[in-house]
């Protein structure tokens, strides 16, 4: 099994890779990790660290101009290494850039034992941002049958041949890394129910279908479980206590991991950080929360050494009555529609952190940043949350109107406020 690229494309990947890893060694990047852990941990004093996430807006960030690559493989190779040097030179926001090149295994997996087609459409300039579903299930209570036990397979030959030329290709420059993609070993249950059937008919199921609701919410479970244990059983799992993120940018920089009775280098589920989400829920009331999704989540949560929890979907609602019952919470989405002060009075004194995300309607929908109404929008976060371990994940930022500045001095910004504020 090769992986080839013409030697002109090895030379600029080369160069790339050189210029990471002297990113990666600047002093810092070792004073953001101070800064990470310190977060992570419960450490009092420390300052939030502030992230722009770039990916929803890449054609501004990553504009097909600036690629020199060719082939598909050089490109994506091109692509990810190019993203993380501009992350620095363009934004320099608290980003440690990683010291390594990462790569996941090669992993097929089979979910449901149907098709689930998705189309796009198209947006802004061609952009692919609005998609739905063609959801397999109709009639809960008809097709369910229709689904099988999820399938997974690994093909570790082709992921250690991959990593050979890639270590090959960097020449020393920058070591490769293989990684424990977090999307196969998290578990999103009412995401998998909403590409199945849709959010109207998951609702009106709740209603209709109780009894087939929980068996279809019980095979979503198994199905996660099968393939989180997938990974351990086959040794698959690798450490994701340091550069590595938990969910959308929220980095896992911890000594709390891996669990001091982990024997010789096995890793298992709970020595890693998972996360999880129920945005598709926040149409619910809290106490069908508590029934049709608290117990099946309680449960993957359980096979977790950390966990983050939360997206977009307000958590405070539910926090009482579920959220703050899960097992290993760690860290907490405080979205846009949450109750900042009320989650600020929930975790004030715990050792759970606050992971605030920003509006990004101040980023993305205006062409200049409107710095004062930003300003206050971050420093009315801070006093919510004043007490809490926090941090700020600014995301969803869809476009800068080719403004990219407006990312570094969002940036800016936050840092300055939270400057204003003694931290001991």
């Amino acid at each position: 099994m090769t992986f080839s690229i013409a030697d002109w494309e090895r030379d600029i990947l080369k160069e790339l890779a050189v210029k990471q890893a002297e990113l990666a060694s600047l002093p810092i990047m070792q004073e953001r990790k101070k800064q990470w852990f310190n977060t992570n941990t419960g450490h009092g004093g420390t300052k939030p660290p502030v992230v722009i996430e770039e990916e929803t807006f890449s054609y501004d960030f990553l504009p097909e101009g600036i690629f020199q690559c060719e082939s598909e493989l050089a490109r994506k190779i091109e692509r990810d290494i190019i993203q993380v040097i501009r992350s620095y030179e363009l934004i320099n926001d608290d980003k440690v850039v990683p010291d390594t090149y990462r790569m996941n295994w090669f992993i097929d997996v089979d979910e449901f034992g149907i098709e689930v087609p998705i189309v796009n459409a198209p947006g802004m300039n061609g952009k692919q941002v609005g998609y739905k579903f063609i959801h397999p299930i109709k009639d809960l209570k008809k097709d369910f049958h229709k689904l099988k036990p999820a399938c997974i397979s690994v093909n570790k030959e082709k992921t250690f041949a991959y990593k050979v030329f890639l270590e090959d290709l960097f020449a020393g420059a920058l070591p490769v890394e293989i990684v424990c993609d977090g999307n196969y070993i998290s578990s999103f249950l009412t995401n998998r129910v909403i590409a199945l059937m849709g959010m109207e008919a998951f609702f009106m199921a709740l209603c209709d279908y109780p009894s087939e609701t929980h068996v279809l919410m019980e095979y979503l479970t198994q199905n996660a479980l099968h393939i989180m244990r997938f990974f351990e059983r086959e040794e698959l799992l690798r450490p994701n206590n340091g550069n590595h993120a938990s969910f959308g940018s929220s980095f896992n920089f911890t000594n709390l991991l891996p669990q001091p009775d982990r024997q010789k280098e096995l890793l298992r589920l709970r020595d890693m950080w998972l996360s999880t989400n129920s945005q598709e829920s926040v149409g619910i009331s809290p106490d069908m929360f508590c029934e049709f999704c608290l117990p099946y989540y309680t449960r993957v949560c359980e096979q977790a050494g950390l966990i983050y929890y939360g997206c977009c979907e307000p958590v405070s609602p539910i926090w009482n009555k579920a959220i703050s019952q899960l097992p290993n919470l760690k860290k907490v989405s405080i979205s846009r529609w949450c109750d900042e002060s009320y989650m600020g009075d929930a975790l004030r004194g715990t050792d759970i952190v606050y992971s605030r995300k920003p509006d990004p309607n101040f980023l993305s929908v205006d062409v200049s940043l409107d710095e004062e109404s930003w300003s206050a929008h971050i420093r009315k976060s801070i006093e919510a949350a004043r007490g809490c371990q926090m941090e700020f994940i600014i995301r969803d930022v869809y476009t800068l109107h080719g403004n990219i500045n407006n990312a570094r001095r969002a940036v800016e910004l936050a840092r300055k406020q939270i400057d204003q504020y003694d931290w001991q």
